[in-house]
């Protein structure tokens, strides 16, 4: 899988984004992660990205020229499934779409800042807008690497244990159960003896019941 990430501010990304599995799974050569700054597109001589809002009103517009060309400068070297952009007013990112995404081969995540960009690059360009949750971020960067994260490490190979990522939170719309580990007592704190049985039967019925009674306590609208 490649990503690709148009932002204004590539160092915002770096960090996310050169770590912990993300990094794995480059190293592995299972996923590629290229960010752009979109500054390098525009043809502005002061490589500005951003201009004022027709009618007025409070921030900042990104401009369609720089987001255009590298857009356009991408797509011509591959196919891309997906042109995503990084909206507060998107589709609500969840665990279904991460699995949807991972199975895909190219993707564009564009990185909205300043008020947002110039609505004809979504109503042209956008094929799918995602929102990380009800609230606003200063850029989009962040709910790139949200995305990222969680696509790349559904990859097949990218995790030491592939059954790892079928068991996380949200796979079969219940959260996951509790998870211990040694010492079976710490301070009189004990391990439930079901998880010390070694009666597999029993140890899953228990995680799975575990699961629901967690999602209807901590999550009832996913049941």
């Amino acid at each position: 899988m490649r990503i690709d990430i148009l932002t204004v501010v590539p160092e915002l990304l770096d960090g996310p984004l050169s770590h912990s599995i993300v990094q794995r799974a480059i190293d592995k050569q299972l996923a590629e992660v290229h960010i752009h700054n979109i500054r390098d597109y525009s043809t502005d001589k002061h490589k500005k990205v951003d201009d004022y809002a027709f009618s007025g009103g409070a921030g900042m517009v990104m401009t369609i020229q720089p987001i255009e060309s590298a857009i356009e400068h991408l797509s011509k070297q591959r196919n891309y499934d997906e042109i995503i952009y990084t909206s507060p007013d998107g589709e609500l990112f969840n665990q279904k779409i991460a699995n949807s995404l991972s199975s895909y081969k190219n993707l564009i995540i564009l990185c909205g800042h300043y008020k947002g960009i110039d609505h004809r690059v979504r109503e042209q360009l956008i094929t799918r807008e995602i929102s990380i949750g009800d609230y606003v971020l200063t850029g989009g960067e962040l709910a790139a690497a949200v995305i990222s994260d969680s696509i790349i490490r559904l990859i097949p190979g990218v995790l030491s244990d592939e059954t790892s990522a079928l068991t996380d939170s949200f796979q079969d719309n219940l959260l996951s159960p509790p998870v211990y580990t040694r010492p079976a007592e710490y301070k009189g704190w004990k391990v439930p003896d079901i998880l010390l049985s070694g009666n597999t039967k029993k140890i899953e019925d228990w995680r799975h019941e575990q699961a629901i009674e967690r999602t209807k306590k901590l999550r009832p609208g996913l049941i």
